[in-house]
């Protein structure tokens, strides 16, 4: 069933929503500071390729150990990505949530954009990881 979840994802509009955050992640490469975040919209442009099946989880949880992602720095990280880059690429997942959300056949497409939308305010110091 996932499998079908995420060619429908795809076909319907999944893929313009990766080619978004890749451009977001070109965009801040260009800059040298950038490439932390550039980083981040990448990890995300392929979670949102195919979201069915997979969840993002903080990285320190995973792993056990904490690195430069995960403390400090990660949070001001995430900070600075809010004010920059997050809230519209946020906004952006909400309101086609809130337009997929409107029929009965669109309800697991418009969770995943809100499961997008969350991740996309903290990407800073997270891992995708697929579901068993």
């Amino acid at each position: 069933m996932r499998t079908l979840l995420n060619i429908l994802w795809l076909v319907c509009g999944g893929a313009l929503n990766a080619l978004h955050w890749y451009l977001v992640g070109l965009l801040m490469a260009v800059s040298i500071v950038g490439l932390p975040w550039a980083r981040a919209c990448f990890t995300l442009g392929t979670f949102t390729l195919w979201p069915f099946g997979r969840e993002m989880v903080d990285r320190a949880m995973l792993t056990g150990q904490a690195d430069l992602g995960t403390g400090c720095l990660g949070t001001l990280g995430n900070v600075i990505w809010i004010l920059f880059a997050g809230w519209h690429l946020a906004l952006a997942h909400l309101v086609l949530a809130l337009g997929l959300a409107i029929s009965i056949i669109g309800i697991p497409f418009a969770v995943q954009h809100f499961k997008l939308a969350l991740a996309s305010l903290a990407p800073i110091g997270k891992s995708i990881v697929e579901l068993p």
